[in-house]
């Protein structure tokens, strides 16, 4: 399954793994189309294998250890940013969009 996230999370410069009907996944989404950003957003709920994605998400965010959400997780550049929190921490620190520039998110 690490292979199958993978290969989606490389998919587009902004991938966002969510559920539909989770408002934190509703605020990510929305904070990059107000910053013009087509990010690939991938439903858990609505993929066959999103169960084990999550699971895959989930350990990746969390390292096994304590337990959270495993959605929102955002993707830039291939990379995993976080979730929500990690995500609006950096756009109120300024550093969201030079990270989106240098993935070719953003052509500001």
């Amino acid at each position: 399954m690490a292979e199958q996230v993978a290969r989606l999370a490389s998919e587009r410069a902004v991938v966002v793994f969510t559920k539909s009907g989770c408002c934190m996944c509703h605020t990510v989404t929305t904070l990059f189309g107000e910053l013009a950003v087509s990010a690939a957003v991938h439903e858990l709920d609505k993929e066959p294998l999103g169960r084990e994605m999550e699971r895959e998400l989930a350990r990746r965010l969390y390292g096994g250890g304590r337990a959270g959400p495993a959605v929102p997780a955002v993707f830039i550049g291939g990379n995993l940013v976080g979730g929500t929190s990690k995500v609006m921490a950096m756009h109120l620190k300024g550093e969201l969009v030079p990270m989106l520039k240098s993935a070719g998110a953003l052509w500001l």
